[in-house]
């Protein structure tokens, strides 16, 4: 009889076990802050000016949300943040987060800093995959042109074909390396020309594991099928089908488009319908282990506490290497340290770059905060019973 497994999203002492009492106070103050619309965006604001006109901001911003957000200005700065991880045997997700100048210079320098986070990952016992973003890698405007069927000019031509190198090469690197490769989600309005790459490289090196993982936003309604038909490709085509499932990160714009362009938005008709067909997916991807490996990218407890539950009735041991799962670093430390201190694959996302590149990403994250219902609420009311247990025990 298979026992159901014994994990609590609410163990706050496992949650914030890596954390000391300063720590805890700093993050008391990002997620208050984070709790409040108007603080965001005027922090955003100024922040934005406070680099326009050179003032000193990058030590604060090492201290407050680049620091609790973020690994580390580079791959070495982030060594401490991967060891502090790996000591609770939680894995590092390198993310390179600057946004390039979109020229081919800049495609060349992030496929270039790709490639050291794989050579780095494949040093580590605690970096199970590297990521990227094919936007990173060539225009994306060429990308929309492609999905739309429109001709490319002979530069566009030669630019795609660049684009489609640089695919190649960091999914070859991650292969002959031994190291897992995600490829991020992206807009709907060039993510089929995406999936055409990622199922290529699919086919060429996920022969004897799952090296090559695409990303479905289940935030789409159209996603669950791409899912179902992407492994039934996977099975006539004989090669392991790398799954990794999230809710979807550009709601707002794919909405705004589709309004704008007159076509159906891609985006669910409820929370609960992404809920429901996220829930699905874990399934789908659980019942054909044989053919599937999956990263659960969920910030959602019931998913997590589903896909455990899953685990469990198809008698897969909780490190079962076909199952990872994952969350952003800076946030959900009762989901990823529970899971881990229970025996399962976690890894966090970690952002790292210059401070004032990754701007745009923290700003993002702050603006998702406040978005996410409840997110930084939760977060919030986690650390405050986490100081006041602290306090507590101290006073007994």
């Amino acid at each position: 009889m298979k026992t159901q497994p014994q994990i609590s999203f609410e163990n706050i002492e496992v949650a914030f076990n890596s954390k000391s009492d300063t720590d805890l106070r700093k993050m008391y103050v990002i997620f208050a802050t984070l709790n409040s619309n108007t603080a965001v965006k005027l922090g955003i604001k100024m922040t934005n000016l406070a680099f326009k006109y050179r003032f000193p901001v990058k030590g604060l911003l090492k201290k407050t949300m680049f620091g609790h957000f973020c690994g580390g200005e580079s791959i070495k700065d982030s060594q401490r943040t991967i060891d502090g991880l790996a000591a609770y045997r939680i894995g590092s997700i390198l993310d390179y987060s600057v946004e390039g100048e979109g020229d081919e210079a800049s495609f060349d320098h992030t496929k270039n800093e790709i490639l050291k986070t794989i050579a780095k990952a494949a040093t580590s016992d605690f970096m199970p995959f590297s990521v990227f973003k094919v936007s990173g890698l060539g225009d994306y405007k060429i990308l929309i042109k492609v999905q739309e069927g429109k001709a490319l000019t002979k530069e566009e031509t030669i630019s795609f074909e660049k684009l489609e190198e640089r695919f190649d090469e960091l999914c070859k690197a991650a292969y002959d390396a031994k190291v897992r490769i995600l490829v991020d989600a992206e807009e709907s309005w060039f993510q089929q020309v995406i999936d055409t790459m990622a199922y290529k490289a699919m086919e060429k090196y996920n022969k004897e594991t799952a090296i090559v993982f695409n990303t479905y936003q289940m935030y789409r309604h159209d996603m669950l099928k791409n899912l179902k038909d992407a492994h039934h490709e996977a099975v006539a085509k004989q090669y392991f089908l790398g799954a990794k499932l999230v809710r979807g990160a550009y709601m707002e714009k794919e909405r705004e488009r589709a309004k704008e362009k007159g076509y159906p938005s891609p985006i669910q008709t409820s929370k609960q319908a992404s809920d429901d067909d996220y829930n699905a997916a874990l399934q789908f991807c659980v019942n054909n282990k044989q053919r599937v490996f999956l990263v659960s990218g969920s910030h959602n407890e019931l998913s997590n506490t589903i896909l455990t539950e899953l685990m469990s009735l198809h008698g897969m041991k909780p490190d079962d290497e076909r199952i990872y799962f994952a969350q952003l670093f800076g946030m959900s430390d009762n989901i990823s340290f529970n899971l881990s201190n229970a025996g399962y694959n976690v890894a966090k996302y970690v952002p790292y770059g210059p401070v004032k590149a990754v701007i745009p990403y923290l700003a993002r994250r702050a603006e998702e905060n406040t978005s996410i219902a409840g997110q930084s609420s939760r977060e919030f009311d986690l650390i405050r019973k986490e100081i006041a247990r602290r306090k507590a025990f101290r006073n007994k």
